[in-house]
């Protein structure tokens, strides 16, 4: 856990203006689909920051901040390996690639996209339907 929390400014000025904003809208989107638990923490030896979405004990995906850059991750089980696989044609070259070079470990295959713009975002909201049905109406 951390002391405490970044706010919208110490996010801008890791990010830039520019991600914030893609910070933003990724979290704004998740938001109006999702009721979840929202916990910062450390980002480990990698990123500043980490921000969890879960529930229930289980996590729905992970935003990552460090210097001007930020990362998606989301973990796929056995089970929503298999309906990303059925519909994978649905999805650009660039999520299926990401699919593809993800490493799968004992608890799922762990997909890191990183995000330079809100192009992205659709795809990684489709992702999450995956994960967890959408529990907001």
């Amino acid at each position: 856990m951390l002391k405490k929390n970044p706010d919208k400014e110490m996010m801008i000025t890791l990010l830039g203006k520019e991600l914030y904003d893609v910070w933003d809208e990724v979290c704004a989107s998740i938001e109006n689909l999702y009721a979840m638990d929202c916990l910062w923490n450390n980002g480990g030896k990698t990123w500043t920051y980490e921000y969890k979405y879960r529930r229930g004990g289980k996590t729905l995906c992970a935003l990552y901040a460090r210097d001007t850059q930020i990362g998606f991750m989301i973990i796929f089980g056995k089970n929503e390996r298999t309906k990303f696989e059925q519909e994978r044609d649905k999805y650009s070259i660039k999520v299926q690639f990401i699919y593809d070079e993800a490493k799968t470990y004992h608890d799922g295959k762990w997909m890191m996209f990183d995000l330079k713009n809100k192009e992205d975002i659709p795809e990684l909201i489709k992702l999450l339907a995956i994960k967890r049905k959408p529990n907001k109406k």
